[in-house]
């Protein structure tokens, strides 16, 4: 799928009276990260959705090319709290190896030998696990919504290299309220919406 782009075309997304998404068009490249920007409760999140198909426009269409797998980071981990990272990481993908599992984790700055559960982590730590789980998934498609929240400014940027190592050739789309983070992965065009 890489080098496809995205259409979205006359988007409109209501809840009740509040219109959250008004005839929004843009495309977004293939193959390239772009960002969409915005202040919070502006339709950033709602966009994702739309796109992820958990929720269906009003009006409007999303062009997205058939069988595209779409890899997320949520605002929200979503980890299971009861599992250690490498169990966390490998529901994604079984195949993946243990030396995979470690180097990633190692490349976001957690130990690999660490076996204690993720609900026992840190915020920042538990953001991390959730970015190498989607990184490690099989996707055409990654939808990052806030993904660096939480994360001091050394452990931004190493994350910001291990998500840029992982998405070279893929497309990405990156939310968030802050434009700092769309210049940490090379963002190649911002959406205000």
């Amino acid at each position: 799928m890489s080098g496809t782009d995205i259409k979205i075309n006359a988007l409109t997304k209501s809840y009740g009276e509040k219109v959250v998404l008004n005839d929004l068009c843009v495309v977004f490249e293939g193959g390239k990260v772009s960002c969409v920007s915005a202040m919070s409760g502006k339709g950033k999140t709602t966009l994702l959705r739309l796109i992820m198909g958990l929720e269906k426009p009003d009006f409007g269409t999303i062009d997205l090319p058939e069988g595209t797998k779409i890899s997320v980071v949520f605002q929200e981990d979503r980890l299971l709290d009861g599992m250690d990272a490498s169990s966390n990481i490998r529901l994604v993908n079984k195949k993946l190896s243990s030396e995979t599992v470690a180097d990633a984790l190692t490349g976001v700055g957690l130990d690999p030998k660490e076996k204690q559960p993720v609900g026992e982590y840190s915020g920042g730590m538990k953001r991390r696990v959730a970015i190498v789980r989607a990184l490690l998934a099989d996707f055409d498609l990654l939808l990052l919504d806030e993904p660096f929240k939480g994360l001091d400014a050394d452990t931004r940027a190493r994350t910001a290299d291990f998500i840029r190592g992982h998405t070279v050739g893929k497309t990405v789309i990156l939310v968030t309220h802050d434009p700092a983070d769309a210049e940490l992965l090379g963002s190649a065009a911002t959406v205000h919406i």
